[in-house]
Formats: C-alpha cells, sequence, structure tokens
C-alpha cells in the first residue's frame, strides 16, 4: 500500500507546482500590508526577501512588480504561511504580531523575527514549519 507524502509547505498559497509571476505579484502586495501590522520596518522587510536592493525594494512597494525571481516567490510563500499559521493560532490578530517579536524557547530564546531576519531562506522555512506543527497542520 502507498501511503500519499504531505504537501510542499507552500501548497496552500501556490496550488501550481511553480507559482507564477501573477500569484508572486499577489503575494508581494500581501506582503506590504503586512509590515505595520508585523511592526516590520522597511530595512528588515528588505531582508526578508532576500536583501532587495532599496531602489528595488520601494519601486516594488509605490508600483508593484513585473518580474519577480523564483526565490523571491518561494520566500514570499513561506511568508504568507507564517500569517496564515498565526491566523490559526490566535484568535486576536494582534496576539500572533506581537508574538512575532517575543522571545521563544523553540528558537534559543530568540523571537521569531529575529530567526526570519537571519535572512536565509531557510530561517523563513524554519519559524514556518514550527507555527505549522504548533497547530498541527504539518
Amino acid at each position: 500500500m502507498s501511503t500519499a507524502l504531505p504537501a510542499p509547505a507552500d501548497a496552500d498559497f501556490f496550488p501550481n507546482e511553480k507559482p507564477t509571476q501573477e500569484e508572486g505579484r499577489a503575494a508581494l502586495r500581501y506582503f506590504f500590508t503586512l509590515l505595520p501590522k508585523w511592526q516590520i520596518t522597511d530595512a528588515q522587510a528588505r531582508i526578508l526577501l532576500g536583501d532587495v536592493p532599496p531602489a528595488t525594494y520601494y519601486r516594488w512597494k509605490k508600483d508593484g512588480a513585473k518580474d519577480l525571481p523564483g526565490d523571491l516567490i518561494w520566500r514570499l510563500g513561506d511568508i504568507l504561511g507564517i500569517a496564515k499559521g498565526l491566523r490559526y493560532l490566535f484568535i486576536e490578530p494582534e496576539r500572533g504580531y506581537q508574538w512575532l517579536h517575543k522571545p521563544n524557547k523553540a528558537f534559543a530564546g530568540k523571537s521569531a523575527l529575529d530567526v526570519m531576519l537571519v535572512g536565509h531562506p531557510a530561517s523563513l522555512t524554519r519559524v514556518r514549519r514550527y507555527i505549522d506543527a504548533e497547530r498541527g497542520g504539518w
């Protein structure tokens, strides 16, 4: 008897095998709406997006993007997964926003945001998987 493999981490947001540019642009727009809620600065946001140059970042923020690199789209998938997971874990959205900034034993006393700001894609995935495990979603 064969067993089904778990869905990829980004399956919720990108149902296609390869995310489209349109999906990536939608994810980027949503990312920019998260910044004030998550109390993330533009400098921190640039790190989360893969250390994009300031001019590129501010152009995306103002006018959107036309062509997004594939790795950026996958980063956005993890970020949106984190946002979704926090909404499942916390009835009051504000508690989820605050959780990102609080020290956590699972991250050796660092906050989830500290881990995310390491800047490596795996650090985003680490936080997302932790949240998914806490909510029983993965």
